[in-house]
């Protein structure tokens, strides 16, 4: 079962639609969209239309699965617990032990800089202590400890991935079609808030740093992911089993004055500098300043599977203009 309406699980449904073995796949789709289900269809992949809330539905569909791969809400508490529950009564039916794949976030790593300032402290996937250090109050981690302790139980074995600032246009059948976000969510929150405004933005100071990775190069990081669960069962998993997607990094205001100089030159912002946005601002747009805080990490266990992106923080900025002529285009 895989969810994939949206920016990362259209992607990582495209590349298991285009793997080498996929002719030996039996992917279910939950989508929540009927005409969605139907054009997905049209391309072989077999769909179940329920919401994440739809808990019976999400054990059901597991308990039918071998794999799973969960690319919705990182925080739906509920939906992880109900997947888990399928997934153990598929174990209790088989005896063979499933695979889950988890969506996170590099979210989870982050501070209260709020733009001022960055940080020396850098999370490295291979060291589970410095990830269990994490507080129970940061983002995604109720659930990231849920998928672990499902894992150590032994009925299933646990994959999380953890994307960072994803960027770049989706391409594929999948989006040709409409099926899938082609576009990401962070940057394209920060060029409405700056559009909306009539002036690109940044938090503070811009002072905070990010990782970032390209949409296909971190769909083929849950490729490696899979193909190495599949071949090898002591792939890294549970405790060990946290794969950030990050191949660099960039600052804050390096990003804004990127975004803030397109909408310039589009007659779209007033100066090609970003300004700080307001604490009023900040809070109708982002329901706070976490686009403040810092977030770093090394994607250590990832490279060790074989993935190695190319894709750098040039490339990155070299995507803005193409994310804010889109958003344009859409207003």
């Amino acid at each position: 079962m895989e969810y994939s309406s949206g920016y990362i699980g259209g992607s990582v449904l495209q590349r298991l639609l285009d793997h080498p073995k996929s002719d030996t796949f039996e992917i279910t789709a939950l989508v929540r969209n009927a005409d969605k289900a139907t054009l997905l269809n049209t391309v072989g992949v077999n769909t179940a239309v329920a919401s994440l809330s739809d808990l019976d539905k999400l054990t059901e569909l597991a308990a039918a699965s071998d794999i799973i791969i969960h690319t919705a809400d990182a925080d739906d508490q509920n939906a992880a617990k109900a997947i888990l529950r399928g997934l153990k009564a598929r174990y209790d039916q088989t005896g063979k032990v499933p695979i889950y794949i988890h969506t996170s976030g590099t979210g989870v790593l982050t501070d209260n800089a709020a733009g001022l300032h960055d940080t020396d402290v850098v999370y490295a996937d291979t060291d589970p202590e410095q990830i269990e250090s994490l507080s129970d109050t940061a983002a995604h981690r109720l659930v990231d400890r849920e998928v672990v302790a499902a894992d150590k139980e032994g009925y299933v074995r646990t994959y999380i991935v953890l994307p960072s600032t994803i960027y770049g246009i989706a391409t594929g059948k999948l989006f040709d079609l409409g099926i899938s976000h082609a576009h990401s969510i962070q940057l394209p929150v920060a060029i409405k808030a700056s559009l909306d405004r009539g002036q690109g933005g940044v938090i503070g100071e811009g002072k905070n740093i990010w990782p970032n990775v390209e949409v296909h190069e971190q769909a083929e990081l849950y490729q490696i992911i899979l193909d190495a669960a599949l071949s090898d069962p002591n792939t890294p998993h549970g405790r060990d089993g946290y794969y950030f997607g990050a191949s660099d990094e960039y600052r804050l205001y390096d990003l804004a004055k990127a975004y803030s100089q397109v909408l310039y030159d589009l007659g779209k912002g007033k100066s090609p500098e970003p300004t700080s946005f307001t604490a009023e601002e900040a809070q109708k747009y982002f329901g706070g300043v976490w686009l403040g805080s810092n977030s770093r990490c090394k994607a250590e266990r990832g490279k060790a599977l074989g993935w190695k992106p190319t894709k750098t923080t040039k490339d990155f900025f070299n995507s803005v203009r193409a994310d804010v002529e889109a958003i344009i285009a859409q207003k």
